[in-house]
């Protein structure tokens, strides 16, 4: 199993430090948060993209994809009723594409709650309609680049848009690209799934594109209550071929300790099962 880590709660760490640690813990690929190195992709110069995949791939490292993709942006929204904002969603969501691609990435995890929730007085349908418009115009261009958007269903304290992956696969169909797909994440579906985690692995096998790790206490895997026994069978049953990655947002223990504790317990977890 190819396990990997979301770099952005290495708060203010050297690029070249947390390579070393990541590499030197045992994971071998990094997730990516574009705003953990500038507040728009056209400002990571090609030079930079290149320096930042050699250092990463002199330590063993994959930089794989891209995640958290509209954080901390402005003017931009998925479903809104703006047709300009839609046009704009679009473009970046291109110019991100080509920024993985550059870094070797082939994924990008869509989750960005505040950019996605439904405005007032907008139906659902509607909503459905206006993502689904943004998807189209941007992932054939994506797609030439050969990366994926890897769509995340989050909890209702997140957002209101896609909160299960049932949801996700309804927006998928409409879209009808082959690079878009679901996107699992054990939070997400502990606190928004009527179905055990185990049972929704099984369910979407097929559809599935990328996988996050993490606990219903904002931890990673093995600090907290969540146990991952019956997850990580699934995905060995299912022979899920992708990668495994820790994403957290509490980073009060310590990055270093997060990170060493949730591959430790990943690691012993997955030769148990």
């Amino acid at each position: 199993m190819k396990f990997a880590i979301c770099q952005e709660m290495f708060v203010d760490w050297e690029w070249e430090k947390q390579c070393d640690l990541i590499a030197e813990i045992g994971y071998t690929g990094i997730e990516l948060a574009p705003f953990a190195f500038a507040d728009h992709p056209s400002k990571i110069t090609q030079e930079e993209r290149a320096s930042l995949k050699k250092t990463a791939e002199e330590r063993g490292l994959q930089i794989f994809g891209l995640h958290w993709l509209l954080a901390k942006t402005e003017g931009l929204h998925l479903t809104t009723a703006d047709s300009e904002v839609r046009k704009n969603t679009a473009a970046y969501l291109v110019e991100l594409g080509n920024l993985c691609a550059d870094l070797g990435g082939d994924l990008m995890v869509f989750g960005s709650p505040l950019q996605r929730n439904i405005e007032e007085g907008m139906s659902r349908e509607q909503a459905y309609q206006n993502a689904a418009e943004v998807f189209r115009n941007c992932l054939p261009a994506i797609g030439e680049r050969g990366v994926r958007i890897c769509m995340e269903p989050l909890t209702t304290k997140e957002t209101d848009f896609v909160n299960t992956c049932a949801e996700a696969i309804e927006l998928i169909d409409m879209v009808g690209a082959d690079n878009f797909v679901l996107h699992q994440d054990v939070k997400a579906m502990a606190g928004a799934e009527t179905e055990s985690i185990p049972e929704l692995i099984h369910k979407y096998a097929s559809r599935t594109g990328h996988f996050h790790v993490n606990d219903t206490n904002l931890l990673g895997p093995g600090m907290g209550e969540t146990d991952y026994h019956p997850i990580f069978k699934a995905l060995k049953e299912t022979k899920y071929p992708g990668w495994i990655s820790v994403e957290v947002f509490d980073y009060k223990p310590g990055s270093e300790h997060i990170a060493r504790e949730s591959f430790r317990y990943m690691k012993e977890v997955w030769e148990s099962v």
